[in-house]
């Protein structure tokens, strides 16, 4: 049994999802996500750092996905959204491997252009969940499910 963390990493929100894969089954372990709104710039990426070592250490993943940054309009954004990203990876003494927002939302919904609800309803449906799902966490668990995917396309050779 393998159990994979997917990021979806924020300056403000950073989403987490755990599954772990038996056999072709995907179950769900845990989700969430850490507010950071009320830190300063450095500190949420302290608080990030921590807060995912302590996810870590509770659910002792053996793999990690996260969401690669795309070029938002503001280049301001995609700076913070990258140092979200550094700390996130280095929170990490695992392999971590990296999609786009696009290669996640083909993967769940099986269209790159879907839209958040879109892919909160798959997360829930492909992990058999009930009640409402955070945005950020469903997007972490996406990329959870994402790497899943991936990891048995490399298997066969297929990418």
């Amino acid at each position: 049994m393998t159990v994979i963390i997917g990021i979806d990493p924020g300056s403000r929100r950073t989403g987490y999802g755990v599954i772990r894969l038996e056999g072709n089954r995907h179950v769900y372990l845990a989700s969430g996500y850490l507010n950071l709104i009320a830190y300063s710039a450095c500190e949420r990426l302290r608080q990030i750092y921590l807060g995912l070592q302590q996810v870590t250490n509770t659910y002792q993943p053996h793999e990690a996905a996260i969401e690669q940054v795309f070029m938002h309009e503001n280049p301001n954004s995609a700076l913070k959204l990258g140092q979200a990203r550094g700390a996130a990876i280095v929170a990490f003494t695992i392999p971590v491997e990296e999609y786009s927002a696009r290669q996640v939302k083909k993967s769940v919904v099986g269209h790159g252009a879907a839209n958040k609800k879109q892919v909160q309803f798959m997360v829930k449906r492909l992990l058999n969940l009930a009640g409402n799902l955070q945005p950020d966490a469903a997007d972490a668990l996406a990329v959870a499910l994402c790497h899943a995917h991936a990891r048995v396309l490399r298997k066969r050779g297929l990418i």
